[in-house]
């Protein structure tokens, strides 16, 4: 217990101080005398002097007393102090009777001192204990409101027994056994009462494992009500009063269903317990045992989890001491090993699962174990040991044992046995089965015997509560604080861009700071040349004299320079509104157009400077609304996700960059176009997308989560496990169990099965957590499901297809023309866009590997939720559902798998025939493979119906273009006006012109196709469209403007181009070229 290079110290005296008592009662009258008697492990540690006291008075013994904690295989040992109590006794001296020559004592209370914080590291602590009365005590039968003795104890150790070394290296495993319940009908409470035991082996510092046997089980009736809390008692202490046998503040408490790690859980296995515990029978225990396991045995512990993760507890009926004594003892002739097994009845297992300690941070495993009949073979094959721990109870039982009641694990940590049971050496186990009572078959199958009295426990659904509880987790967990430094140190935080502030409006800006700047210089001049004229402000105006200090003031700028100064000053402020205003940035070539250009220049700059001007010497505090492009980000994202849908990744990936270039700082821009990246599979730009996401927020859950998929798609697992752990410490807007979902799918992918068992079970807790906020119902509880609300990104949904625009132009016809109005676009540019209904009202139920894969499919994470739906379908009770059948077919879309979608969208309509997301996709589905009368009707039935789809911003511009193509133009127009209801965009508004146009409704064309050149002036098919217009209203000048955009933009539908060249031919203009 020493340091490396410090002294061994061979042990520690504790010490254990009686300060004194109080509310002392005796046998006669309220004076008493006593003194007190301290005990460790069967053994005295002394007494105390007489002490004299009343009820009011304190008695003060200030009694020390002490015993050596040895650290070698001598003397009493860390277990010792770990698992056993010092007992106290009070005892009254009597009073001197007459002719009495020997002064006589009672005992009138005890009390238990728990030692375990020594164990902890703590070297001094102070209690004050409840002296509970003996039997026969003047103390006993108090009522209430009289105060309880008590008692001040003080147990110190000059320097800790374990130091910190010791103490991260070893660990403490507390084994508490409550009841068993639901007992088979032959245990009875009348006639012959047996002895119950429970048994299970615990790892040590050597090779064998040792046996800790629970004896004295109570049976007792259902009516005996049990209390929420259960006070705990010591391991097999013996010859002390009722309540001192408790462990001070220590109960059993059942835990939560969903902290359970047991055998009965969910809705059934929680009626069925509650109605065990009410009702019928039970054994109960309710003792706690410790043991100390040094470094070695926690590490055997560890590695046994590891390979067979089952833990035997067995549980067996024997008859009393007495009878079992007198069985050993009857026959002289008779094998101690023989009586030993026939004493055993009912012999029972409990296989718990102690895999859970393997996971990071967990400490406890505790629940309801059913018991199963006792089998040598499936011991074997399930626990990997050959021999059970019966023959160690039945020892126990019938007081073999040398020292009853000594620790279960090896002093010292040396390999030798235990004091409590030797291992002996046994025969199969089947001839551990009583066969008198039970009439035994012989077991072919396995060479043993069939285990008849066992069967009862399974008949009777006998189990067990118990609990299973290490002072430190086997496995730490990283602390939050720890996962947040590992991520900075693999993407450090930077500081935001600066903003870059440029265009017209900044060079305007430039300028006005220019004149600022020069008309202060100017007035300090005129003030240096005339302020003594000007003092008098009564003085009255001579137009003549201002004329005169214009003059001299004009003459002295010119002769000091200064003027000069000014000009160069204001000179590059100039250029930069000519560059960036009038985007004028090559010389002139005709002398008349840059005369008109500078006249025009002039105006503009004397009406800037005196706006300036006015602002300087007016005062005026109103700022200008500062310039804002039209677009705004989230636009700018659903006409990014509207140009994947078409194909067009070249204008998506503008958009996208678009967006960066407003806001740089946004971490939600970089991710965006990341999983843009991810689905045209540019894995290092997605992975430094994310990346930068991270940097600027290092919370921010998605980016952390994708950043985490594609660090394990590129084998960098340390670094992904790293970003996972660090998601799951962090809340956000995602569903709650979805980060420990990807990290149990992570882990699961890397072979590690243990860590992927508990981040399941963590998801699943947290997925019956947010059903708990609100208030589900007992099906949507019993099938550990949510109610899916994400919302689905409308490209994912959707496979590259040839573009709508192209479909929209197709097998037009020449229509009427009228006036174009921008009334509609001016009202358009104030008015914020209303966003798309992506919410599904259906109320189906999600299960956690459904909610991942569907997020993971709409950021085009293809191969993590192939994974997820994989899992979904092994998983989820009752069979996959109609969810489960759309997200594959989303996925196989997204592969261009037209054949695999399709199988899997006709299974989903089978299953929900009106589950809209799978119409909508089995339309998209038709449309990209061309059975454009197919796909109209399933769009037509997706909209018929009472819910939405996910997404319905596509279906209306799918659905539109096939009305155009079929020339039903009215259907068109009102459909793509849907569409603009819910997220206007260049494409939406085109489809309202295009219709329009066709109806002859010339003005509302242009109405439109205005509000589409506004939200996209890069389209060439707005541009014909609205030549075309031109040509029918008679405006030559700016028809072949609109003509000439259109070209220069490469207009490439050339029905388009023959329209617009047949009606150009017709009216005679419109073509420059003619």
């Amino acid at each position: 217990m020493a340091e490396e290079g410090e002294e061994f110290r061979s042990s520690e005296t504790i010490q254990i101080t009686i300060l004194r008592n109080r509310h002392l009662r005796g046998v006669k009258g309220d004076a008493i005398t006593s003194f007190v008697h301290v005990d460790f492990d069967n053994k005295s540690l002394g007494d105390s002097s007489k002490v004299e006291s009343t009820i009011e008075s304190e008695a003060e013994y200030n009694f020390s007393s002490s015993f050596e904690c040895s650290f070698t295989d001598s003397g009493h040992s860390i277990h010792d102090v770990a698992s056993k109590p010092v007992i106290v006794t009070i005892s009254e001296v009597l009073p001197k009777e007459k002719k009495q020559k020997e002064e006589k004592t009672a005992t009138i209370g005890q009390c238990s001192i728990d030692l375990l914080p020594l164990v902890h590291g703590e070297t001094r602590f102070e209690r004050t204990l409840q002296v509970y009365p003996v039997t026969g005590s003047p103390m006993e039968g108090l009522t209430a409101d009289v105060a309880k003795a008590e008692i001040d104890i003080v147990v110190s150790v000059n320097e800790a027994l374990l130091d910190s070394s010791s103490l991260s290296q070893s660990n403490l495993l507390t084994v508490r056994i409550g009841s068993a319940y639901s007992l088979p009908d032959s245990w009875s409470l009348l006639g012959t009462q047996y002895n119950y035991s429970i048994g299970l082996p615990i790892p040590t510092a050597g090779e064998k494992e040792e046996p800790l046997i629970f004896t004295n089980g109570a049976l007792k009736p259902g009516a005996e009500k049990e209390s929420q809390q259960k006070p705990l008692k010591w391991y097999n202490l013996q010859n002390i009063t009722n309540g001192a046998h408790h462990i001070p503040n220590n109960y059993l408490e059942k835990l939560s269903p969903e902290e359970e790690k047991g055998d009965l859980k969910g809705k059934d296995g929680s009626e069925f317990r509650k109605e065990c515990e009410s009702e019928k029978n039970r054994v109960t225990w309710d003792v706690e045992r410790r043991c100390f396991l040094e470094q070695n045995a926690r590490i055997i512990l560890q590695n046994k989890i590891a390979e067979t993760r089952l833990w035997p507890v067995e549980i067996m009926r024997m008859p009393p001491p007495s009878q079992a004594k007198a069985a050993g003892g009857g026959r002289k002739d008779a094998k101690p090993e023989k009586e030993e097994e026939r004493q055993i009845s009912y012999h029972g297992i409990c296989y718990v699962d102690f895999g859970p300690l393997l996971y990071p941070g967990v400490k406890r495993v505790a629940g309801a174990f059913l018991v199963q009949p006792y089998n040598d073979h499936d011991l074997s094959v399930k626990t990997k040991r050959k021999h059970p721990i019966a023959i160690d109870a039945v020892r126990v039982n019938s007081g073999m044992s040398r020292v009853t009641g000594s620790s279960p694990v090896q002093k010292g940590g040396k390999g030798g046995q235990s004091s409590v049971a030797r291992e002996a050496p046994v025969k199969k186990g089947s001839a551990l089965l009583k066969a008198a009572d039970s009439g035994s078959e012989v077991d072919s199958t396995h060479g043993g015997h069939q285990n008849m009295e066992g069967e009862m426990y399974l008949e009777s659904r006998t189990f067990v509560y118990m609990e299973f509880i290490l002072h430190q987790p086997l496995v730490p967990r990283r602390e939050p604080e720890q996962l947040a430094k590992l991520v900075r140190e693999y993407i450090p935080p930077r500081s935001p861009f600066k903003r870059a502030v440029g265009g017209a409006q900044k060079a305007v800006d430039d300028f006005h700071n220019q004149v600022a700047g020069i008309s202060t210089l100017v007035m300090n001049e005129f003030r240096e040349m005339f302020g003594e004229e000007m003092a008098d402000p009564d003085a009255p105006s001579n137009p003549n004299k201002d004329e005169v200090r214009k003059k001299q003031l004009l003459f002295k700028l010119n002769t000091s320079g200064k003027y000069f100064a000014f000009k160069e000053q204001l000179k590059h402020s100039v250029v930069k509104i000519v560059r960036e205003k009038y985007l004028r940035t090559t010389a002139f070539q005709d002398k008349n157009k840059m005369e008109e250009f500078l006249e025009e220049l002039y105006v503009y700059l004397i009406d800037e400077m005196h706006k300036c001007l006015h602002k300087v010497l007016v005062n005026e505090n109103d700022e200008e609304k500062s310039f804002e492009s039209y677009a705004s980000s989230e636009q700018l994202k659903r006409f990014a996700q509207e140009a994947e849908v078409n194909g067009d990744y070249d204008a998506a990936a503008n958009y996208y960059q678009e967006r960066l270039m407003k806001d740089k700082n946004n971490p939600e821009h970089w991710f965006d176009y990341g999983t843009f990246n991810l689905l045209r599979e540019d894995y290092p730009k997605a992975t430094e997308c994310f990346r930068e996401s991270i940097s600027i927020n290092q919370t921010f859950l998605k980016g952390l989560l994708m950043f985490g998929i594609l660090s394990a798609m590129q084998n960098k697992l340390e670094e992904a496990e790293a970003v996972f752990e660090r998601a799951t410490t962090i809340g956000g807007a995602l569903p709650s169990c979805l980060s420990w979902t990807i990290l149990a799918l992570f882990y699961e992918s890397i072979g590690n099965d243990i860590r992927a068992e508990h981040a399941f079970a963590e998801a699943r807790q947290l997925n019956l957590s947010s059903l708990s906020e609100r208030e589900p119902s007992e099906d949507e509880i019993e099938n550990v499901v949510s109610k899916g609300d994400i919302a689905t990104d409308p490209s994912s949904l959707l496979t590259p297809s040839a573009g709508i625009v192209k479909n929209l132009t197709g097998s037009i016809k020449s229509g009427s023309t009228s006036k174009a109005s921008k009334t509609t676009a001016r009202k358009s540019q104030k008015t914020d866009p209303i966003p798309i209904k992506t919410e599904s009202t259906s109320p189906r139920l999600k299960s956690i590997f459904l909610q991942a894969a569907e997020w993971l499919l709409d950021m085009k994470s293809l191969r993590y939720a192939e994974i997820a739906l994989s899992k979904e379908y092994l998983d989820h009770l009752g069979g996959p559902t109609a969810d489960y059948f759309v997200a594959l077919a989303r996925m196989y879309m997204m592969k261009a798998d037209y054949k695999q979608a399709d199988e899997k969208l006709k299974e989903a309509t089978k299953i929900d025939h009106q589950h809209p997301d799978a119409w909508a996709i089995t339309g998209h589905l038709r449309y990209v493979t061309g059975e454009k009368s197919a796909a109209q009707d399933c769009y037509e039935r997706t909209l018929a119906f009472v819910s939405d789809a996910s997404e319905m911003h596509s279906i209306y511009l799918r659905l539109g273009a096939i009305y155009i193509s079929g020339e039903e133009y009215s259907k068109a127009k009102d459909t793509f006006l849907m569409a603009c209801k819910y997220s206007p965009s260049c494409i939406s508004w085109l489809g309202v012109g295009i219709a329009c146009y066709r109806l002859g409704e010339l003005t509302e064309a242009e109405d439109a196709l205005g509000e589409a050149n506004l939200l996209n002036n890069q389209n060439p098919d707005v541009w014909a469209y609205l030549s075309l217009v031109c040509l029918q209203t008679g405006r030559k000048l700016e028809a072949e403007q609109s003509y000439k955009y259109a070209i220069n933009l490469n207009l490439t539908d050339n029905n388009l181009i023959q329209e617009l060249n047949a009606l150009q031919k017709r009216v005679g203009f419109g073509n420059p070229a003619f």
